[in-house]
């Protein structure tokens, strides 16, 4: 309500922007834990953007903080390295929760809502050869690649939502929603800049989703992501 010479005018309810459906999402990776008390405020924010059609929002849960009383059940050493793998292709020497990155390339505080969008805004589109999908089989086209290649990751994430009961540790007492949490993660190949097309491992009917990525390299920036 706005008030203007003692009159009162109700206001338009400003519309939420719509994003269209990209088979070329940008990518943004959070990293967290049950186990965190500063963690839930960016599930939220990852939860508030897992519908949007541009983005493919990624929850990592990592085991580094299971010593504080809950172990993560989501959580594995693999996605703790991933995170690790960022800090030292870029020069970090620590890591921490919540952190975002999005393509691999800018990282932020998970629980900033609006550095988080801004963040996204600013990612714009992939100027890589497009990765592409034909009867299971997956296609990198011929381009320039990053010293040393780039790897291809096949990551699988359930879009539901899932409530976690927290019985102890930071969380204890705490019912909290989940969603995009990822389940898989595999290297399928890699690549040196020819075209190559290899066949993706099969995977029995889940409600799981997934995303194919192309890395350049151990902790390196994303290149293209593709929906399958």
């Amino acid at each position: 309500m706005i008030v203007i010479g003692g009159v009162a005018w109700a206001s338009i309810p400003a519309r939420e922007a719509v994003h269209p459906m990209a088979a070329h999402p940008t990518v943004v990776e959070l990293y967290q834990s049950q186990g965190c008390s500063s963690c839930p405020p960016a599930q939220d924010n990852i939860n508030a953007i897992a519908d949007r059609g541009d983005v493919v929002a990624l929850s990592f849960s990592v085991t580094y903080w299971d010593y504080l009383g809950w172990k993560d059940s989501f959580g594995s050493p693999r996605y703790t390295q991933r995170q690790w793998d960022y800090a030292h292709h870029n020069n970090r020497d620590q890591v921490g929760t919540p952190q975002v990155w999005v393509n691999g390339r800018t990282t932020i505080l998970g629980s900033d809502k609006a550095e988080l969008n801004a963040a996204i805004a600013r990612a714009g589109a992939f100027q890589a050869p497009p990765l592409s999908l034909r009867d299971g089989r997956l296609s990198v086209a011929a381009g320039a690649a990053p010293k040393g290649g780039a790897d291809l990751w096949l990551v699988r994430y359930d879009p539901r939502t899932v409530q976690v009961a927290i019985r102890a540790g930071e969380n204890g007492g705490r019912t909290l929603p989940h969603r995009d949490i990822v389940h898989d993660l595999v290297k399928v190949g890699h690549w040196t800049g020819t075209a190559q097309t290899i066949a993706l491992p099969k995977t029995a009917p889940t409600p799981l989703k997934s995303v194919v990525l192309l890395q350049g390299g151990t902790g390196g920036p994303i290149i293209d992501a593709l929906r399958i």
